[in-house]
């Protein structure tokens, strides 16, 4: 058992955190204030190739694991670029695995190489208004016509919609009631984002103002019968493959954002002084910021114990669902308690740890709940009966 970095894993870390150097802390709080995505960041990650870090090498990607993939979004994060730089480049990386997996390979070598390229923007459509997690009560529709579908409905929290020219989009083909399986009857689709029957609406929210989230309406769209992945009515297990992926790429942005929190306030701890020494000095400082440390470490492990678990085609939902939570639970307190580090200063823009604070509340709420994690742990651990 070695909870150590291999030598090229700690090659990879290191790379990225010193090409994520060139972007400071004014450069993404500037993006933030103008709303604007980070277009110069993320034309350099696919320029420097680290797009496609876990896919296939057949379709030029780098062939690495979810591990190296995690390591890889926790540095960007933890270089200060926040959910903001994570979420600018974390669609090439684990969201389009369905259509390498389950993809004829026309469409693995048309779909993939331009998203590793950098030419192509993917926004991934699946969660609508009014059925949040009970994904198979989907209501947008794809209706078999003449040469493939036309697809209606809405789709919500879509992130990159505004830029996007592609979508990774979940409807059904089949309704509900005619289904054997409620998990039948969904299909998924890889097409392009066509804005003339598509109205993308922006949500306002609280951060990642520089990486947009959105509402979809879709009316009529035509998806041509050669952009479906995969079997017709097979589209829920398809997206199943990328869930435990996500949740632990998810949790490893969130533990660098927790850890850039928690070096930006033990800095400004040695740093400021009052009553003649340095505040960190004092133990009502000075503990808090340990007790983060300690948290961070301990669901770092965890969340490295699912990547290898998947990487070694392992069973890794308890310990990828584990990870998340207590990786933006921790990573939550530790931005928490930088900002009271900083006092009033925390909570001015110019210090960041305020644009933490409000960024670290993406992972703990999505993609799915802390209280939804605890269900799954209570059910699939200790044999509790499902309560929902």
């Amino acid at each position: 058992m070695d909870f150590s970095l291999t030598e090229d894993q700690q090659n990879i870390r290191d790379a990225v955190l010193k090409h994520c150097s060139q972007f400071d802390d004014d450069y993404w709080l500037d993006l933030d204030h103008k709303k604007e995505f980070p277009i110069e960041f993320h034309r350099s990650m696919s320029e420097a190739g680290w797009l496609g870090i876990a896919m296939p090498e057949d379709v030029g990607g780098a062939g690495l694991g979810i591990t190296e993939a995690a390591i890889m979004m926790q540095a960007i994060s933890e270089s200060g670029a926040g959910m903001t730089g994570a979420s600018s480049v974390h669609m090439p990386v684990f969201g389009l695995q369905p259509v390498s997996i389950f993809g004829n390979e026309e469409q693995r070598q048309r779909m993939l190489p331009p998203v590793i390229r950098g030419e192509d923007k993917v926004c991934f459509a699946v969660t609508e208004p009014n059925t949040g997690l009970d994904t198979t009560k989907l209501k947008t529709r794809a209706e078999k016509v003449e040469g493939g579908y036309k697809v209606s409905g809405e789709k919500i929290w879509i992130s990159t919609a505004q830029v996007a020219n592609k979508m990774l989009l979940l409807a059904r083909t089949t309704p509900l009631d005619q289904v054997k399986k409620k998990t039948d009857g969904l299909s998924l689709f890889y097409t392009d984002l066509d804005r003339s029957k598509i109205e993308v609406r922006e949500i306002a929210k609280m951060g990642r103002h520089a990486v947009d989230s959105n509402m979809l309406f879709i009316s009529d769209l035509f998806i041509p019968e050669e952009d479906r992945i995969g079997e017709e009515g097979q589209g829920f297990k398809m997206i199943l493959h990328g869930l435990n992926p996500e949740r632990i790429l998810i949790a490893s942005e969130a533990i660098g954002l927790g850890r850039v929190a928690l070096d930006k306030a033990s800095r400004y701890a040695q740093e400021r002084v009052v009553f003649d020494r340095p505040i960190g000095m004092n133990q009502g400082i000075a503990h808090p910021l340990a007790k983060c440390w300690a948290q961070l470490e301990a669901a770092q492990l965890m969340v490295m114990k699912a990547a290898t678990l998947f990487d070694n085609k392992q069973d890794c939902g308890v310990e990828a669902n584990a990870g998340k939570y207590l990786a933006a639970e921790t990573a939550f307190e530790a931005c928490h308690t930088a900002m009271l580090t900083l006092g009033g200063m925390g909570y001015a823009q110019e210090y960041h740890v305020e644009r933490y604070l409000r960024e670290v509340l993406i992972p703990r709420t999505a993609p799915v709940s802390p209280h939804m994690i605890l269900n799954f742990i209570a059910e699939k651990v200790l044999g509790l009966p499902k309560s929902y």
